[in-house]
């Protein structure tokens, strides 16, 4: 989809980009084709997607005979959608992506892959609530926020490490594909854009896990700039904690960006097994 191309779409619909909702729209032909590519899609492959926009991406993993389901937060796009693009296999929601229940759209054990320009108001949120989420999907490629998919991919000691870092690596996988600068969007945003492939791991924990890990890590970067050893001894004594740190090679004063998912991990087995989770 050109520059005009949007311009002319833009006008007819009756809708100018909202900064607020985070409508960059992708327009770089080659780089669209190119997360076709890396999608996988093809016929049988069950897609979800967030933010379709006026359907850019959509339109081609369509056209490579992928089953489509998009989430559209805005009114007047989703009606654009369903003139043009349900009428072509589109499977649409309308509503907000961050309240979703993503299982509902192929069951819960169903083979799906999640393919999406996401807005940038909504990237972080789409993408913790999916780590969260019952059922992650098997496989992601998103494109967010460089700032965003820098934190997905980071490790422990990295700037950008935190608790959303720890919740992704406990479920993915997560390698950076590419950078997209402002120039292949309109509006142009302010920042660079980067996609990521998110593969999930054999050793996914369940669901109760990771929402135990989400409480504790959260916990832990409340305040990431310190030790993280007083907020955490509001779920077991002091002593008790101690003993754990020993037994992980942690740190009395450690903060938590230099403690490593895998560790993160082991603590949050051992404190369900004594039930402090």
């Amino acid at each position: 989809m050109t520059k005009n191309e949007i311009h002319a779409i833009l006008e007819d619909a009756g809708v100018r980009p909202n900064r607020k909702l985070g409508q960059n729209f992708l327009i770089d032909e080659n780089f669209l084709d190119w997360i076709v590519r890396e999608s996988g899609a093809a016929p049988g492959v069950k897609i979800i997607e967030v933010g379709p926009g006026f359907g850019a991406l959509t339109k081609r993993m369509l056209e490579a005979g992928a089953e489509v389901t998009a989430v559209e937060y805005d009114h007047r796009i989703a009606e654009w959608l369903r003139k043009n693009l349900v009428p072509k296999g589109l499977k649409l929601f309308e509503g907000d992506a961050c309240k979703f229940d993503f299982s509902s759209v192929y069951g819960k054990s169903a083979d799906y892959k999640f393919v999406s320009n996401l807005p940038y108001s909504a990237g972080t949120a789409v993408a913790a609530e999916l780590f969260d989420s019952e059922n992650p999907p098997p496989e992601m490629v998103i494109m967010l926020q460089k700032e965003v998919a820098m934190r997905l991919a980071a490790v422990s000691g990295d700037d950008a490490y935190g608790s959303l870092s720890v919740r992704a690596s406990a479920v993915y996988t997560v390698t950076h594909l590419r950078t997209a600068p402002p120039e292949m969007f309109f509006p142009r945003p302010e920042v660079d854009s980067s996609v990521i492939r998110l593969k999930k791991k054999e050793t996914c924990p369940d669901w109760d896990f990771r929402k135990k890990l989400s409480r504790l890590v959260r916990l832990a970067f409340g305040q990431r700039r310190k030790k993280m050893f007083k907020q955490l001894t509001s779920l077991a004594p002091k002593e008790r904690f101690l003993e754990i740190y020993q037994e992980l090679g942690i740190r009395e004063d450690a903060r938590p960006e230099h403690v490593t998912a895998e560790q993160f991990i082991a603590m949050t087995k051992i404190l369900i097994g004594e039930g402090k989770l």
